[in-house]
């Protein structure tokens, strides 16, 4: 076996193996020469073929005897039900259960990690960081909740001695990782079912930064309001070196200078007194501002700004993340994972300064019924920066429907604002009613945390047609 294998983790059992954060675990397992198995829901997905090429058995569906006796441990998501039939064999057979988190943790021990936080843009700036890292040579470990490109390039054993991972603050699972760096690149109130207010998402974040290392580094954002009042919570804490990072006056990293080009950002940085001018092959300024975070994420590490700067031009996406899908009839078709209003916002005002004279379709699926009830009007208003939506009924995920929280919200809150809003309770319907809107040089953008991503290819097929 390969160092680094945790004895509880040599034959581990997943539950719901295919998901995006358990999946990324289980291959760098496998990658350190874990037996490692488990179920999902999808058994046949693009995510279980990958993780059988690494020598993983996935199971389709979940049954009790998917659960080999011999298993060291299951390993289980929030996302997991307590009714759940591998969890009560687990229990029957007194195989311990180990949260995602605490077998993410685990992977890390002994090496450098830098763990990335925030409300919107952890899984950009992740990715960010695992790829400029890779083309330096440095070999990371990562962990991401995304895939780069490919199914299963969501994570990587590597033998350097630097671990990149995503650090979900929705369940407070985060305070679970021991960085040697952290990012927070903002703090804002969601994931409703387990925050009441903002204050306790302030808090959540400060347990997170005193979990850095004594002599570690927090990078955080010097202009968002959320991230700086944390900022503001730690600071003079002993052991602990904060560095900003922002357009604003007073950033530690500052912003001088983004300058569209089409798809493409060109960032200029003033760093130590040094200014650095640099590529971001995605566009827009939130997207800027996640690759800044990671030059100084880099450099607190010791990486040298010029190097990582010019790695970072090596990032071109993550699947989802304004990823184009293809293009049919003069019209291009990306996929956005956005489903909080920030993350609307900011994914149409960066397509909106790349689309030049272009209108904008939205194709958007709200994603749970607590974050639709809390946030369904500012979903609306944000689709006023497209030329017209089409809005889903809500993808319920994890959670059951609450009365009275359906799209209809969202569809009222846009067009109080003046925006041009479709309602489609069809999903089948959607590509036809699309191709009846769009025309050459339209571009749609298909939005959404839930599986309005499916919908890409079936637009781009009626189009041709």
């Amino acid at each position: 076996m390969k160092p680094g294998l945790p004895t509880a983790m040599e034959r581990p059992h997943f539950i719901g193996i295919g998901g995006a954060g358990m999946s990324g675990i289980a291959k760098i397992l496998a990658q350190r020469g874990a037996r490692v198995a488990g179920s999902d829901s999808r058994g046949d997905s693009e995510t279980a073929q990958a993780l059988r090429a690494h020598g993983a058995t996935v199971h389709g569906g979940h049954a009790p005897g998917n659960l080999a006796d011999d298993s060291t441990c299951v390993v289980v998501s929030s996302a997991i039900r307590a009714d759940n039939p591998e969890l009560a064999r687990a229990a029957e057979l007194g195989i311990p259960v180990v949260h995602r988190s605490d077998a993410l943790a685990a992977l890390m021990d002994g090496l450098r990690p830098i763990a990335v936080a925030g409300t919107h843009g952890k899984t950009t700036t992740t990715s960010m960081l695992a790829v400029s890292l890779s083309a330096l040579g440095l070999d990371p470990s990562y962990a991401i909740g995304g895939d780069l490109d490919a199914p299963g390039s969501n994570a990587h054993h590597g033998e350097g001695d630097i671990f990149v991972a995503e650090a979900d603050e929705s369940d407070r699972t985060f305070h679970k990782y021991t960085p040697q760096v952290a990012i927070i690149l903002n703090a804002e109130l969601d994931h409703h079912a387990n925050y009441a207010s903002i204050e306790e998402i302030y808090e959540s974040f400060e347990t997170f930064v005193a979990k850095i290392v004594p002599g570690g580094t927090l990078v955080v954002a010097h202009g968002q309001e959320g991230a700086a009042e944390i900022a503001r919570r730690v600071a003079g804490r002993q052991g602990l070196t904060v560095v900003t990072y922002g357009e604003e006056d007073g950033a530690d990293v500052r912003i001088t200078k983004i300058t569209p080009r089409g798809l493409t950002s060109e960032v200029t940085v003033v760093l130590a007194g040094r200014m650095l001018t640099f590529t971001v092959s995605v566009p827009g300024r939130h997207y800027a501002h996640n690759a800044v975070a990671a030059l100084a994420a880099g450099v607190a590490l010791g990486i040298p700004a010029h190097n990582l700067a010019s790695a970072l031009g090596k990032y071109t996406g993550v699947k989802r993340r304004l990823q184009l899908k293809g293009e049919a009839a003069g019209v291009q078709v990306i996929d956005s994972y956005a489903h909080h209003p920030t993350e609307m916002t900011a994914d149409l005002e960066a397509i909106r300064g790349a689309a030049g004279d272009s209108r904008i379709l939205v194709v958007f699926q709200p994603h749970l019924f607590s974050r639709t009830q809390e946030l369904g009007t500012e979903m609306g208003r944000a689709l006023t920066l497209a030329d017209a939506s089409v809005v889903l009924d809500i993808y319920p995920a994890r959670e059951d429907p609450l009365p009275g929280i359906t799209s209809e919200i969202i569809i009222a809150a846009a067009r109080a604002a003046g925006a041009d809003v479709t309602a489609e309770h069809d999903k089948d319907a959607v590509a036809d009613v699309v191709a009846g809107m769009a025309k050459p040089g339209d571009l749609v953008l298909t939005m959404g945390a839930g599986d309005v991503t499916d919908l890409g290819p079936a637009i781009l097929a009626r189009l041709s047609n």
